[in-house]
């Protein structure tokens, strides 16, 4: 199973996805935690604020009176209640960062620094608060009264989702006369519900980032898909359009030097072209001279024999010229009738006592060079000939593509010589009989022409025995 994708598109625009939702996700994490923080800051500021009104407010009282004042401001979430001496919580209790935070607060609004104590009792509003704490059985019996309170307040039922999961602190404080004073004071953590503001900003922030990086990752390898294709195409036609020199730095250099090369294999080509015709041309000339003379000999066997090593001669000098100059001059495309053309091959055959058979037909023309073709597929039935006797030809025929199937009832050749097969020259048979083993350039001819259309020439051993070369050539749109 692949995991990446295979474009450089793809993988690049995997990263920046993967990123920017892993930046997301740890950008809201914290942005939870951080409103989390403020909330309980701001409450135990409210809370610190409201402790330190009611101690001030006792201190100004009587013992009667005081008394009285608990009795109505020990209302939940926070219970009040008088006491002669501070109850020892335990270590654990007192160093917790919640109540340092909030003892700091409470001696801020209180302004002076007389004895306090803050404790964390729990984090859960109604359940009994254990340890050291169990000790004083008043006090925890207002904290458990204060809890059914809560539960039977209409206003405090609303407030429970939102409360469940709040701090609950015991804090003592001394008032002037020496005396303490109790408070059970339970601290919401905030708000419980999804942020969707929050999420849904951090959405608009997502999607616009990946918008940008789409259009980013897009401009910077449109250039790299314009010159892959350009690179195939060059394969097909070496005399191509060059590339536009347009763009960044970059790209101009890229372009620039894919021209330089596609200049270089065009002058290569063509040089090679012309040294080979003219040798072409200058063999030729010794050759007719040498047939002219053969035609003096008075031994016919001799004279018969020097003629058929000239003709040989001639052809192969022929077909090297075919070769080496890869056909790389511009097609002359038109409309073929496909039909046509392999009856006439099949004529030509049959006139040489060859058995060619054709099966299927072509739906519609096929738009080429007629020439080229006719040569082409007239090698593979050569070949087939040569080797195998018969050749069957196959035709298959789509919108998108003409397929050639031509089979014989040859051996078949081994596996590992079915590519090898159509190098220049090489030849399974060793002896250089026309006969047996012709030149050894049909097939790389017949290949050159195929590529040259933008098709291809391949073997195989077909199942039921014989070789078999199938030629497939794309459709292309004819010409107007």
């Amino acid at each position: 199973m692949r995991l990446l994708p295979a474009s450089l598109f793809g993988r690049m625009m995997l990263i920046l996805f993967s990123g920017l939702v892993l930046a997301q996700i740890l950008s809201a994490s914290i942005n939870f935690a951080e409103r989390d923080r403020l909330l309980l800051r701001s409450s135990s500021m409210q809370s610190a604020q409201r402790i330190a009104d009611i101690v001030k407010l006792l201190d100004s009282l009587g013992p009667a009176e005081r008394q009285r004042i608990v009795t109505v401001l020990s209302v939940p979430p926070q219970v009040v209640k008088l006491e002669a001496a501070p109850q020892a919580p335990s270590a654990a209790a007192l160093d917790n960062p919640h109540a340092a935070m909030f003892s700091a607060a409470l001696h801020a609004a209180l302004g002076d620094a007389r004895p306090l104590r803050v404790s964390v009792l729990q984090a859960a509003p109604g359940a009994r608060p254990s340890g050291p704490e169990s000790g004083r059985q008043g006090m925890m019996g207002e904290h458990a009264g204060m809890a059914a309170a809560m539960s039977s307040m209409p206003d405090m039922q609303a407030m429970r989702p939102f409360m469940s999961s709040g701090l609950m602190f015991l804090t003592q404080v001394q008032l002037r006369d020496g005396s303490w004073v109790a408070f059970d004071t339970q601290l919401p953590q905030g708000p419980a519900n999804t942020p969707w503001r929050l999420l849904l900003t951090l959405l608009v922030l997502l999607l616009t980032v990946l918008v940008l990086s789409y259009a980013a990752v897009r401009w910077m390898t449109r250039p790299l898909a314009v010159l892959a294709s350009a690179a195939d195409a060059l394969g097909k036609d070496i005399n191509r359009p060059p590339l536009p020199e347009t763009g960044p730095t970059e790209v101009r250099r890229a372009a620039h030097a894919f021209n330089i090369m596609q200049s270089s294999l065009v002058r290569f080509i063509q040089d090679r072209t012309r040294i080979f015709a003219a040798m072409s041309h200058d063999l030729k000339t010794p050759i007719t001279r040498m047939r002219l003379r053969t035609e003096l000999l008075e031994d016919a066997d001799l004279r018969q024999r020097f003629d058929k090593d000239l003709r040989e001669m001639e052809l192969m000098v022929t077909h090297t010229l075919d070769f080496m100059r890869g056909f790389e001059q511009p097609q002359a495309a038109r409309p073929i009738d496909i039909t046509a053309l392999l009856e006439s091959l099949q004529a030509d055959n049959q006139e040489m006592h060859r058995e060619v058979l054709i099966e299927g037909q072509a739906l519609a023309p096929y738009v080429g060079d007629p020439e080229r073709l006719k040569r082409c597929v007239s090698n593979l039935i050569d070949n087939a000939i040569l080797y195998g006797r018969q050749a069957r030809i196959i035709v298959e025929d789509g919108p998108a593509a003409l397929t050639l199937r031509i089979r014989d009832r040859g051996p078949g050749i081994a596996p590992d010589e079915l590519d090898k097969v159509f190098e220049p020259f090489y030849r399974l048979e060793a002896s250089r009989s026309r006969e047996t083993g012709g030149t050894g350039l049909g097939l790389g001819i017949a290949r050159n022409i195929a590529r040259a259309a933008g098709g291809d020439v391949s073997l195989r051993n077909h199942p039921e025995g014989g070789l078999e070369a199938t030629l497939h050539l794309p459709r292309k749109s004819s010409p107007e």
